[in-house]
């Protein structure tokens, strides 16, 4: 049975107590869920009430059918595989489910509206969704929660008829990483920000955070640079930045790729060290580079619960039951500060949940 990285969160979108655990190493796996990709790839709150305009929610499953279920990522990172033993432990437990893992090729809005209709056209009963742009496609969302219980993860859309949102309050993790940067540049600098897409919530509230956290200090953005989730052009942003500001003194990503990009482009330049990276997620090469000292620090998620909780969540609503809906509609995962003492302990365990052996 999988254990978890934490207690799982039951109240009202609240973060939960300290943390007394990260996760602990997984033995054995049931049945996985299957996996649909446009590439080959690779608990209890106050009922919330409808969003004005909602559709009814979608009946309860017939007995003896069987739940079409999905978990939809907005890239194809690593961060993701992660998530997916968390739907694998749902998956376990959900014996008349059928889970689907769902990975667009492209990270666009264009590409998860084509495998949202390709879900809703096999009769799919609800799916979790982290959306690129979440604006963009609240249309989307609507129409699909007319049919099919929505939930968003990772990244929320507030504004649509989402039934919930399950994941990291990305304001708060803004705002550690924030700290983290006021601690890594005491005497202050010009910092850039990295990311994906400025529109997706997640990124826009991490800015936010770490805006709320700078004020005050002598620490100025100068700018978010994007890279519609391409990899190449993510450390090609940092390498333009290094020669355009020549002062630069700080380097934030805020997405899970752009830790790694910006070590490498930084260390190609010859100034690791001398420029501080603080970064999200806890992709191998951000590990790597924080215990090396040349990232100050990453802030983690805890996508396995993004995986386990919705999936559990949407079956539970499905049969009838939306108690474990809070009043607000979120239910938050808290967010942990990585440095450079906290990586082999996090790293071991992070290993057991992806299935892989210590090195």
């Amino acid at each position: 049975m999988f254990q978890t990285f934490l207690q799982i969160p039951r109240r009202r979108g609240v973060m939960v107590a300290p943390v007394v655990a990260i996760l602990m190493a997984i033995a054995g796996c049931n049945p996985t869920p299957s996996e649909t990709a446009s590439t080959t790839a690779p608990d209890k709150g106050t009922p919330a009430a409808p969003a004005t305009g909602a559709p009814a929610s979608p009946a309860p499953a017939e007995a003896g059918k069987k739940l079409k279920l999905a978990f939809v990522t907005n890239n194809s990172s690593d961060f993701w595989t992660i998530a997916r033993k968390g739907t694998e432990k749902a998956q376990k437990e959900l014996p008349n489910a059928d889970i689907e893992f769902v990975i667009p090729s492209d990270g666009t809005a264009s590409d998860q509206k084509r495998l949202v209709d390709d879900l809703l056209t096999k009769g799919i009963d609800g799916f979790a969704i982290s959306p690129v742009t979440p604006k963009e496609q609240t249309q989307m969302l609507n129409d699909a929660a007319k049919t099919a219980i929505v939930i968003t993860q990772d990244s929320d859309a507030p504004e649509s008829n989402r039934t919930c949102y399950v994941g990291t309050d990305n304001v708060a993790a803004g705002r550690q990483a924030g700290e983290e940067i006021k601690k890594a540049l005491p005497g202050g600098g010009k910092i850039m920000l990295f990311v994906g897409k400025k529109d997706a919530q997640n990124a826009k509230e991490r800015a936010q955070g770490i805006t709320e956290a700078l004020k005050g200090s002598a620490i100025q953005i100068i700018d978010t640079r994007t890279d519609d989730t391409d990899k190449v052009r993510a450390k090609s942003n940092v390498a333009d930045t290094l020669v355009t500001y020549k002062d630069i003194a700080g380097l934030v990503g805020l997405w899970s790729y752009n830790g790694p990009a910006i070590r490498n482009a930084v260390k190609e330049a010859g100034m690791l060290g001398k420029v501080k990276i603080v970064c999200f997620d806890e992709e191998d090469e951000t590990l790597a580079g924080v215990k090396a000292g040349d990232i100050s620090a990453t802030i983690v998620q805890q996508p396995f619960e993004f995986g386990y909780q919705s999936m559990i969540l949407l079956a539970k609503i499905k049969g009838g039951d939306s108690s474990s809906v809070p009043a607000d509609k979120k239910i938050i995962v808290p967010t942990l500060v990585i440095k450079q003492a906290d990586v082999d302990a996090f790293k071991t365990k992070l290993d057991g949940l992806r299935g892989r052996k210590p090195a």
